[in-house]
């Protein structure tokens, strides 16, 4: 990723804009055409360094229901528990950690009776459990940023 990629990369994790043509205001802001924006930014996701892109919604104001769930899979298993805990639209992220509770994941659906449902099929499909349900009870952040740009 050179200079330009990393501005666009931060204008867009920052505030992208809302507008029928995102990628031309991008442009303008960083001196290139919006064509020249987008083909940049195929090239980053095409190398990996970006995995997707997408909005981030307050689902508690959508009037949805999260949770933080924790579960300790054997090894062995990780793989199949990966990819069927991933196998779920209702998961936004899941990540491995060196401890006992070695798989991470958020859930997110209508309602909390219908995220226990969701777990509950995961420990049968998977093999795995209990799923600890970690439902959030306060927000402490609201925004993510990575930083991009050196220095």
């Amino acid at each position: 990723m050179d200079d330009l990629d990393k501005k666009i990369v931060t204008l867009i994790q920052a505030g992208f804009p809302v507008s029928a043509r995102p990628y031309a205001e991008i442009g303008e802001k960083v001196g290139i055409s919006e064509d020249e924006v987008i083909l940049r930014i195929k090239g980053i996701k095409e190398s990996g360094e970006i995995r997707r892109m997408g909005a981030s919604f307050d689902s508690r104001k959508l009037g949805y229901s999260s949770t933080l769930c924790a579960v300790h899979v054997p090894s062995e298993k990780l793989e199949e528990a990966v990819e069927v805990v991933n196998s779920y639209l209702n998961v936004t992220h899941n990540y491995e950690r060196n401890h006992h509770y070695n798989m991470w994941f958020t859930c997110i659906a209508p309602n909390r009776e219908r995220i226990s449902e969701i777990l509950s099929e995961m420990e049968v499909r998977a093999g795995i459990g209990p799923i600890i349900n970690l439902p959030a009870e306060r927000l402490f952040k609201i925004q993510v940023d990575l930083p991009v740009i050196d220095g």
